[in-house]
């Protein structure tokens, strides 16, 4: 269980920073407060299914990602053409590749 908290949190703070969100903004996005995020960054504690559902529409990644079951993070293609979809599935195709 422990493995799981410390991998949680991680994940959640890499997401965070990569988003360029600090602690506080996430608080408020989740309607928590800051020292809970901060909890669940350092492995204190894990979310209830209801904020782990809100992180994975803020973060657009499945809660699989989050809670380190897979290593495959989503990206949404929302609201994109066909062919912008064709263009961004070729990029990953080619970064994957190098």
């Amino acid at each position: 269980m422990v493995d799981i908290m410390l991998d949680f949190g991680k994940r959640l703070c890499e997401l965070r920073k990569q988003n360029h969100m600090t602690q506080r903004v996430l608080s408020e996005r989740l309607c928590v407060t800051k020292a809970t995020v901060s909890a669940y960054e350092t492995g204190v504690r894990l979310p209830s299914y209801d904020v782990l559902i809100k992180l994975s529409y803020i973060f657009h990644v499945s809660t699989d990602y989050l809670l380190g079951i897979t290593n495959k993070s989503q990206l949404s293609v929302d609201g994109l053409t066909e062919r912008q979809i064709e263009i961004v599935a070729m990029l990953i195709s080619e970064f994957k590749e190098k």
